[in-house]
C-alpha cells in the first residue's frame, strides 16, 4: 500500500517554490528590460559564477552539452582527434566529443566511486606514445572527466597525467556545483570547467542553460566567439561559430538561486550523511563517506544486483528512483563502435547493471529519508 504522500526522485518545483517571490520578481525585471538574449543578466551571471568557482572568467551557453564542445573546440579538437573520457556518463559528454568530429576514447572507472580510473587513462596516453593505438599521441587532445554524482576524480593525480603527455585537461563539472577536490573547486583544474543547468541540477535553471568557466584569458576569447558565429564584430564573423546563447531569463534566475547554492549543498550532504546511517540491508551497497567534504551529492546511488527488484519495491511504496545509466555508453548502438574502447570496461558494465538513485533534492525532508531507508531494509531482497 503507498504511504500518505509519494517521494518523487528530485523535485525542481520544491526549488521553485522555495524562492518563488524572489524568482518572480527575477522574471519580472527581465521581462521589462527588453534585452532577452546575452545582456546585463548574463554578463553579470557569468561574473557572478565565475567567482563563486574561483575562475576568472564565465561564458553563458545554452546547455552544458555546447559548453564541453565549445570547450573541446576551443583547445583545436576535432576530425581526427580523440577525447578520453569514460562511458558510464550521461551520454551527453560523448555527444559533444562527437559534434567535434573527434573520437572517444573510453577508459574504466574506479569500483567504489564510479569514476574516471587515472591509472587506465595513463595505460592509454602510453599506448598511444608507443604507437600501440590507432590515434597517434599528438592527437588526444584532451582528458574530459565527469565529475560523477557530485564527487570530484583525483584531480591532483589527472592534472600531473595531462602535464607530463601535453594533454588538455577539460572537466565535465555537469553534476559538481560547488563540488571541491582537496578544497579547491571542480572546474577550476583544467583548461575548462563545463557546467550544465539543468532544471535538476544542484543550480539549475528553469529551462535549459550552460555555462564555461576558465582563468585563461585567450581562451575565454575564443570560447564567446565560438558561442556567437564567430562574431567580434556583429554580423562579421571572424571564425567559424555556432549559436548558443545564454538567455537572459534563465540568467536572471540564475542569479537568484546561486547564493543558496552552499546551504542547499550542505543539505544534500546532510540527506547522504541520514541515508547512511539508516540504510542497513545485506543486499544494498551504500557508498562510503568521502574522506573530505568535497562531495555534494548530486545523487545519492546506492548498488545491488537485484536493481529492478528494488526500484520496483519503492515504487510499490510510493518512493521515486533513477537509474543514472542504465545503459553505458559504448553499450549504446549509436556508440557502440569498438575503436571506442581500446580497454575492458568491466566496472563500468557492473554499475550500468547495479545503479539506483534514491530520492535526493535539498527541501527533502528528513522524515521522507527515514521512509526511503525503512521500506529499503524492509525490501526481501527480490526473492
Amino acid at each position: 500500500m503507498a504511504e500518505a504522500h509519494d517521494i518523487p526522485q528530485c523535485s525542481p518545483l520544491a526549488d521553485y517554490l522555495e524562492q518563488s517571490a524572489a524568482i518572480d520578481d527575477a522574471v519580472r525585471r527581465t521581462m521589462a528590460g527588453g534585452r532577452y538574449i546575452l545582456g546585463p543578466e548574463v554578463a553579470a551571471f557569468e561574473t557572478e559564477f565565475a567567482d563563486f568557482v574561483g575562475a576568472a572568467h564565465g561564458v553563458g551557453v545554452a546547455n552544458g552539452t555546447d559548453a564541453i564542445a565549445i570547450a573541446l573546440r576551443a583547445i583545436g579538437a576535432g576530425p581526427g582527434d580523440a577525447v578520453i573520457s569514460v562511458s558510464n556518463s550521461a551520454v551527453a559528454s560523448t555527444v559533444a566529443i562527437r559534434a567535434t568530429g573527434a573520437t572517444p576514447l573510453f577508459v574504466d572507472v574506479d569500483p567504489e566511486h564510479g569514476l574516471m580510473e587515472v591509472a587506465q587513462v595513463e595505460t592509454l596516453l602510453t599506448m598511444a606514445a608507443d604507437g600501440a593505438l590507432d590515434v597517434p599521441a599528438d592527437r588526444i587532445k584532451a582528458i574530459l572527466p565527469v565529475h560523477l554524482y557530485g564527487r570530484c576524480v583525483d584531480m591532483h593525480a589527472l592534472v600531473a597525467l595531462g602535464a607530463r603527455f601535453g594533454t588538455a585537461i577539460i572537466e565535465d563539472c555537469a553534476q559538481a556545483h560547488g563540488a571541491r577536490f582537496d578544497g579547491r573547486m571542480a572546474g577550476t583544474f583544467g583548461a575548462f570547467g563545463c557546467f550544465s543547468f539543468y532544471p535538476t541540477k544542484n543550480l539549475g535553471a528553469i529551462g535549459d542553460g550552460g555555462a564555461l568557466v576558465t582563468s585563461d584569458s585567450a581562451l575565454r576569447e575564443r570560447a564567446t566567439l565560438l558561442r556567437e558565429y564567430g562574431w567580434k564584430q556583429r554580423y562579421v564573423s571572424d571564425i567559424e561559430g555556432g549559436n548558443s546563447r545564454l538567455d537572459e531569463l534563465q540568467a536572471a534566475l540564475l542569479r537568484v538561486k546561486l547564493p543558496l547554492l552552499e546551504r542547499r549543498n550542505a543539505a544534500r550532504i546532510a540527506i547522504a550523511a541520514r541515508y547512511r546511517e539508516k540504510i542497513r540491508h545485506d543486499d544494498v551497497y551504500v557508498p562510503v563517506p568521502p574522506a573530505d567534504d568535497g562531495h555534494v551529492y548530486h545523487q545519492f546511488v546506492v548498488r545491488t544486483r537485484q536493481r529492478d527488484a528494488l526500484q520496483s519495491h519503492l515504487k510499490r511504496h510510493g518512493i521515486g528512483s533513477l537509474v543514472h545509466y542504465p545503459s553505458a555508453i559504448h553499450q549504446q548502438r549509436a556508440y557502440s563502435d569498438p575503436r571506442y574502447r581500446p580497454l575492458p570496461l568491466v566496472t563500468t558494465e557492473r554499475w550500468a547493471a547495479e545503479v539506483l538513485s534514491l530520492p535526493m533534492f535539498p527541501q527533502l525532508a528528513i522524515a521522507d529519508v527515514d521512509r526511503v531507508a525503512d521500506a529499503i531494509n524492509r525490501w526481501d531482497g527480490g526473492r
